[in-house]
């Protein structure tokens, strides 16, 4: 365990979110940002689905989806909203590392980038993170996206540590626990601390079980934030593609990379509260969580 003394966290409350205000509507979708989602292998495409949809109900005004080809069409017509990418697959239908080059416009346009949904295999995507990393879309400083990773490529991060220069303080990472515990090479031991160790080591943003930390130049300087809200009924299949798309969206619409993942977790925890409210705490689906967060948002006053 790291040695550093423990952080305190500040609770994230509807006051203060309510101080926190997001970013309003704009007079269109092009002021609400563009999200780029590559994920959505042929056996998993539902969950680049839940994340770009996540996206849009947190108000984002663009949506591409880049997933593997042989599920491009299904996923247009399943998505209307969005536009549809297909990448180069491998023979069991995994997104091939080396296919991402066509994205290169996809990638100028957005305003933050989301990778992980629906990615499974741990080899090609360690390419494709590689091969995203050469591929800066040629804007300078803030105007470059941010660049969000769940699921399987945050496995791939503790390999590319050495090389996320480009990247460096515009990560916003979403690990489970045993994510967490493959980015700091050991098991989590201190929630808080060890999300602030990884905050700190890969100069990003991270949540993790409802614990936020930011720490995005790597200095140790880091800042705590602990989602107040929240029910078991979470931990269900697509939950985590959910937050993941809440994040991107609210960060494409102009906030910082704190402000989107502070709001996103909240968001999400929230709308766990209310659909245990009518369901049961238990039982309810990851799509779901997504149709509740307009309304949320509302009663924020945003």
């Amino acid at each position: 365990m790291s040695t550093r003394p423990k952080p305190a966290a500040e609770p994230v409350t509807p006051t203060l979110l309510r101080g926190w205000q997001l970013p309003g509507g704009g007079s269109g979708k092009d002021d609400r940002g563009s999200v780029l989602v590559i994920g959505g292998a042929r056996k998993t495409p539902g969950a680049a689905l839940l994340a770009g949809t996540a996206a849009l109900r947190a108000g984002a005004g663009r949506l591409t989806l880049a997933v593997a080809g042989s599920t491009a069409v299904q996923v247009a017509v399943a998505l209307p909203e969005s536009g549809v990418v297909g990448l180069a697959e491998t023979d069991d239908g995994a997104v091939k590392g080396n296919g991402v080059s066509a994205l290169a416009d996809e990638l100028g346009k957005a305003a933050a980038v989301l990778v992980g949904p629906g990615l499974d295999d741990m080899g090609e995507t360690e390419s494709l993170l590689r091969e995203l990393l050469k591929l800066e879309p040629g804007r300078a400083g803030e105007d470059r996206p941010a660049m969000v990773l769940d699921a399987y490529a945050l496995g791939c991060l503790p390999e590319l540590v050495d090389d996320l220069g480009p990247w460096a303080g515009r990560l916003i990472l979403t690990p489970n626990i045993t994510e967490s515990g493959i980015l700091l090479g050991r098991d989590v031991e201190d929630l808080h601390q060890d999300v602030a160790e990884i905050a700190g080591r890969y100069r990003a943003v991270v949540s993790c079980q409802g614990v936020i930390a930011e720490d995005p130049d790597g200095t140790g300087d880091v800042r705590v934030w602990e989602i107040t809200t929240g029910y078991g009924g979470l931990g269900t299949s697509g939950s985590g593609d959910i937050l993941a798309g809440a994040i991107a969206g609210l960060r494409a619409r102009g906030t910082s990379d704190a402000q989107a993942t502070c709001w996103g977790t909240h968001l999400h925890a929230a709308a766990g509260d209310r659909l245990a409210s009518r369901l049961g705490g238990l039982g309810y689906l990851a799509r779901e969580l997504a149709d509740e967060l307009p309304a949320l948002m509302m009663e924020l006053g945003t």
